[in-house]
């Protein structure tokens, strides 16, 4: 039987996938700090880890101000992290060779 009749055909997965972890602004409003960065997340058990980058959706409403730090931020979050006097501050990905966690 040929090789191409052999192997699985189970779809294409890219190399260099980025796989987010998701908060929604409503986890970030359950907490209690100003200064939420990916440690206090981690440290509160909304992130399981440190090594993979962070995206913040607009899920859930937030009453007080707050300075989120994440890899990325949906357009939505940000309109409601800063129209409850907060900021919202994107931060730089890691290189994937040093250890966090």
């Amino acid at each position: 039987m040929p090789l191409y009749r052999r192997i699985p055909k189970r779809g294409f997965k890219p190399l260099r996938r980025v796989e987010n972890q998701v908060v929604n602004v409503s986890q970030l409003a359950q907490l209690e700090e100003t200064e939420i960065s990916p440690e206090v997340m981690r440290a509160h058990g909304l992130i399981g880890s440190l090594r993979r980058p962070v995206k913040v959706l607009g899920v859930g409403e937030l009453e007080r101000a707050v300075t989120a730090q994440a890899h990325a931020f949906s357009a939505t979050a940000r309109q409601k992290i800063e129209g409850a006097g907060g900021s919202a501050q994107v931060i730089a990905l890691r290189s994937g060779n040093e250890p966090s966690d």
